[in-house]
């Protein structure tokens, strides 16, 4: 079944746009630089927009749930009609007996009529219940296949996001690392052992980055 292209999907192509289009890093053609704000709006927006399937999800139920309380009114109202055969006929039988001269006979008949009654009765219950057990298996196999696409389109979408959101931390990280290299190198030990007067900056430990890009991507 062919369906149309969805806002994530859309989004992420927008973010792939988006990453191709920004500047490599000087002396580097793997480590690019990225906007931060620009990259919180994108995530904003994956997070704001899910896949059309899973909107429908509160509509396919409420079809099964009608579906359901179809089936059960057609077994409710084989149950009346079964009821109402029982009562004629009881009321036929009646009837009968109050005539004494075949009364015998009108007992006879009674029996048979109420047998009869109850037979059909049975036969119209048990064609409403496998009826309506037919409609639940339907709607039940119908939501499930549904539900199922729903599932595995979500699980793409995440693991494809997840993969490019994680190697953009990645560059971003070997971006840190090598700048506290180059920092580093401005103040080489040999100057302190040479007395000189140059005070030393030591560069701080830049691991936080890493800690709070994870808490940004807990907003997917």
């Amino acid at each position: 079944m062919e369906t149309k292209q969805s806002k994530i999907e859309l989004l992420i192509e927008e973010i792939q746009d988006y990453i191709d289009s920004c500047k490599y890093k000087a002396l580097s053609n793997n480590i690019i630089l990225v906007n931060k704000d620009e990259m919180d709006s994108y995530l904003m927006e994956l997070k704001k927009n899910t896949p059309e399937e899973i909107k429908h999800y509160q509509k396919i139920i409420a079809n099964r749930n009608a579906i359901m309380a179809e089936a059960d009114k057609a077994r409710n109202d084989a149950k009346l009609e079964a009821q109402e055969i029982v009562n004629k006929a009881i009321s036929q039988t009646n009837e009968l007996i109050s005539e004494h001269e075949i009364m015998q006979r009108a007992y006879d008949q009674a029996n048979e009529i109420i047998n009869l009654a109850a037979a059909q009765a049975q036969e119209i219950v048990d064609a409403a219940v496998i009826e309506a057990n037919g409609l639940k298996e339907s709607a039940t196999q119908y939501t499930d296949g549904l539900l199922a696409h729903v599932e595995e389109v979500a699980s793409h979408y995440i693991n494809q996001s997840g993969n490019e959101f994680n190697n953009l931390i990645n560059s971003l990280n070997e971006c840190v690392e090598t700048v506290r290299a180059n920092r580093n190198e401005l103040y080489p030990q040999t100057v302190a052992d040479a007395g000189a007067t140059t005070d030393f900056i030591p560069v701080q430990n830049t691991a936080s980055l890493k800690t709070d890009t994870i808490s940004d991507l807990d907003l997917i």
